[in-house]
């Protein structure tokens, strides 16, 4: 199977908050684990660009992983996603989009 690709793109107005958010995707690539392993094959994150085009969304991230079973732990059981969340979560405006492809 292909590597899955995920893009998740945040609203979050205050500039701290988001470089709060981008700290805490820093620790989230070092500390995730699945079965005491790394599991995310990439992720990179960062400011949008200010253009009409992204209809209010300041934040860009894109994430990697080797399968959807990994992505769906990313999702409901990873300890490092579940604390990245709760840093977020207390931040975003709105809801955030997230959408993700099989690539190759």
């Amino acid at each position: 199977m292909a590597p899955i690709e995920r893009i998740t793109l945040f609203k979050i107005a205050n500039e701290e908050d988001r470089n709060r958010v981008l700290e805490q995707y820093k620790v989230l690539v070092k500390t995730a684990l699945k079965d005491g392993k790394p599991y995310i094959l990439g992720a990179a994150a960062g400011h949008s660009f200010p253009d009409p085009r992204n209809k209010g969304y300041t934040l860009s991230v894109k994430t990697r992983f080797a399968s959807m079973e990994d992505m769906q732990y990313y999702d409901t059981e990873c300890e490092a996603h579940k604390a990245l969340k709760a840093v977020v979560g207390s931040v975003k405006e709105d809801i955030l989009t997230t959408f993700f492809e099989s690539v190759l």
